[in-house]
């Protein structure tokens, strides 16, 4: 019989090792990971038994390892050690996995030769080892480095997911909407793309995530794409058409109902995986007053910038013309675009540096949709976050925790709405909240922004004659 701890302290004075359930999820998950690298280097067998047990191993070793991480311990945050882990509060293993993650972005965008990928279906190394996933799916070896990326992106999103909701199981909003993520991530914008090009195999190309939209999908309006949609048959079409409404109609009256959050921490790729992988990582996006204005520049500079891109290349489609004023639209306009923003930015900076910026540096800095529904969602929504600050206690939890690097207590402390054009929804202030501040809401636009609120510190207050 175990004896009685004899400490009388409310905190485990000596807590107890790590058990071996969870050593097993991690080791199985880690051998994973390591069978992808071999054979990226090509010294394991490839084949579709290889394949299954890595990606299983993957995910079950995940779940194990957060299961028996999270079983025995009461239902709320933990965020212990994220500040004295070197992984995961900027130190020297943060960096490395950073240069390692950029180092793997880089290869998988311009150098694909080097995870294998051959001409003529030659496949070799790691991308080899996808061929008999893609054979399931298309009946044909034409695996791409993309093909890989996506399905270990899939993969990444639904072990990290279902260990997301482990730690944030005592939060209904948090379970909603991290399935929300899982579901759209492994249905929208990977299985269903991947039947369908099986099903419609010699037809033009028409789309591979069906949940981009425009100005995200940056090369939708691409001559290549348009005609790839216009000849794709009746789904090419019917892509081409849902594709313009989401942009024109949907995205505007979702984001004034909604706030921007139905999308960015609901259903969009690049949010899933900064919601479940990059949630070790929230807590290093900067609060600085310098970052925000950096901020509002760098998001809509490139919402204007893919905005010319895309009227140069529809001028370009519908004239004929492949220059305007003697620019080429290819080398001026989209060729820079897909280099700096749609490759650098938003794969190689934009995951790559989740262990030394935060999760959302791509969505808080670089997305052209976001910046499209921010400006929506603060001048014109329903969405906003109130605050009741005659509860707050001022432990900054709210403003840690927050990936778009709101300074979030500084709303709560004077009881003012939160109504900011970067603001994802994703909740985890409130959840983070042990007060019960703050409250996600849809509501009347009436009183939304609230410009009195309650003076705190040295906010202009005047005491006895003291200004």
């Amino acid at each position: 019989m175990k004896s009685a701890e004899p400490s009388l302290s409310l905190a485990q004075p000596h807590p107890e090792g790590v058990g071996i359930l969870r050593r097993s999820g991690f080791a199985l998950a880690l051998a994973a990971v390591a069978y992808l690298l071999l054979a990226w280097a090509k010294l394991v067998p490839v084949n579709a038994i290889a394949l299954t047990v890595t990606l299983s191993a993957i995910v079950i070793g995940v779940t194990v390892y957060a299961w028996d991480l999270y079983r025995n311990v009461p239902p709320g945050i933990k965020n212990n050690g994220v500040f004295t882990s070197s992984i995961t509060n900027g130190g020297l293993w943060g960096w490395v996995a950073g240069i390692i993650l950029t180092a793997f972005y880089v290869a998988l965008y311009w150098f694909p030769e080097t995870l294998g990928l051959g001409k003529d279906g030659s496949n070799t190394g790691i991308v080899a080892l996808f061929d008999p996933l893609k054979r399931f799916f298309t009946g044909s070896n034409s695996t791409s480095q993309w093909f890989v990326y996506g399905t270990l992106y899939t993969v990444a999103i639904v072990s990290l997911g279902i260990k997301f909701m482990l730690k944030y199981r005592h939060n209904r909003y948090q379970l909603i909407r991290t399935s929300v993520v899982m579901v759209s991530q492994l249905f929208l914008a990977y299985l269903i793309p991947e039947i369908l090009e099986g099903l419609t195999t010699g037809q033009a190309y028409f789309a591979k995530d069906i949940k981009n939209i425009w100005p995200l999908n940056y090369y939708f309006f691409y001559d290549w794409h348009l005609n790839g949609m216009l000849e794709g048959g009746a789904l090419g079409r019917l892509f081409l058409i849902a594709g313009l409404v989401l942009f024109l109609i949907g995205t505007p009256i979702l984001t004034y109902f909604l706030g921007k959050r139905w999308y960015c921490s609901w259903v969009c790729g690049c949010g899933g995986l900064a919601e479940t992988a990059g949630d070790p990582y929230r807590q290093l996006s900067s609060k600085k007053v310098s970052a925000w204005k950096i901020e509002r520049w760098m998001i809509h500079a490139v919402l204007v910038l893919v905005t010319i891109m895309t009227g140069a290349t529809l001028y370009g489609y519908f004239s004929g013309q492949s220059e305007i004023l003697g620019l080429s639209i290819y080398n001026y306009f989209q060729k820079p675009y897909g280099f700096l923003i749609g490759a650098a930015f938003s794969g190689v900076i934009g995951v790559g540096f989740y262990p030394v910026l935060g999760s959302r540096v791509w969505c808080r800095f670089g997305c052209p949709l976001a910046g499209y529904m921010g400006i929506i969602q603060r001048f014109k929504s329903r969405f906003r976050i109130t605050t009741n600050g005659g509860q707050c206690i001022s432990c900054g939890n709210c403003s840690t925790y927050c990936e778009m690097g709101i300074d979030v207590r500084a709303y709560a402390q004077k009881g003012q709405n939160i109504v900011r054009a970067s603001c994802v929804g994703c909740g985890i202030c409130a959840a983070v909240c042990p007060r019960g501040v703050l409250k996600l809401e849809n509501g009347p636009e009436e009183g939304r922004i609230n410009d009195n609120p309650i003076s705190i510190g040295n906010d202009g207050i005047k005491l006895n004659g003291l200004s």
